[in-house]
């Protein structure tokens, strides 16, 4: 019989490479890590693993066996946890992964209202942007993303298998420096920054700004990027060139010394919460779920 444990372990071993970095990561010992994976292999009645140097490599049932694993702990997580709510335990975990501009907007609101309305449930938050979220949330290292996608995408037929929330939609402006030419236009065209350089955010946003402006009839010349968005504002205040960034992170940041403008033709991204079909119906997540919806519609 496979145990969870087992899975665990294995696909502990899988991303790190060897025993003794599988270890570390599930803080345990060696020898425990070594034993547990006999066990697995004795009840897969095959070889999992083969050594190679000082590095382990998955055998084809090893690799069949990290593939179905995911989706097996997500299960039994969701089983956990309803289970413990049916019980009248009112506990639970959430683990909620989001992009930083949801981080410092959304999320602040939605905890807080969990913790008021339910102490037991206790929720962790780590940042990641999509695509790197999404992927989290299928290998069972969270159990809910904040995604987004722009309008056009293809996220859609990408999130076909996962419950898909839409919690807002976030409108890219324009960033000028103060004494920009454009800085009191209120509005602005993408064409009009043909010849402006340019400060580009992350990289999924980097790859819509170029898309964007080439729809303009231009290609953007970016003289930096950086995934950092208080950098972005700070390097458009000081007169580095312009950029354009969902409201979500402009609201999330001081800008000083940077007017920003209503840009034209709309360009708009969909703000989403993503999960699992097994673990949207987890009590603590669909509570989580809930506060979400209700931070965006403030």
């Amino acid at each position: 019989m496979i145990e969870a444990r087992h899975l665990r372990i294995l696909r502990a071993v899988a991303g790190t490479g060897s025993f003794s970095a599988a270890a570390r990561e599930l803080g345990c010992t060696q020898p425990a890590v070594s034993q547990q994976m006999k066990a697995l292999e004795q009840s897969a009645g095959t070889p999992l693993l083969v050594r190679t140097g000082r590095e382990m490599r998955l055998t084809q049932a090893g690799e069949a066996l990290v593939r179905h694993a995911a989706g097996i702990l997500a299960g039994l997580t969701a089983a956990e946890e309803e289970v413990a709510a049916i019980a009248g335990l009112r506990a639970g975990r959430v683990r909620l992964v989001s992009f930083p501009s949801g981080s410092s907007t959304l999320v602040p609101t939605a905890l807080a209202a969990m913790r008021a309305e339910h102490p037991g449930t206790r929720i962790s938050l780590v940042e990641a942007e999509p695509p790197r979220s999404v992927e989290m949330l299928r290998e069972g290292d969270c159990d809910l993303a904040l995604a987004f996608r722009y309008a056009g995408a293809s996220a859609a037929a990408e999130w076909e298998d996962l419950v898909v929330t839409p919690l807002l939609t976030d409108r890219l402006v324009g960033l000028v420096p103060d004494g920009h030419r454009l800085a009191g236009a209120g509005r602005v065209g993408m064409s009009e920054l043909a010849d402006e350089p340019w400060i580009a955010g992350c990289p999924r946003c980097r790859r819509h700004l170029v898309e964007v402006c080439e729809g303009a009839g231009f290609t953007p010349r970016i003289d930096f990027a950086t995934d950092d968005y208080p950098a972005v504002v700070g390097l458009v205040g000081a007169g580095l060139g312009v950029a354009v960034l969902p409201e979500l992170a402009v609201e999330s940041v001081r800008a000083k010394g940077v007017s920003t403008l209503a840009v034209e033709p709309a360009v708009e991204r969909e703000v989403v919460a993503l999960t699992l079909p097994d673990l949207a119906r987890v009590p603590a997540v669909a509570a989580t779920l809930g506060e979400l919806v209700r931070a965006a519609a403030r």
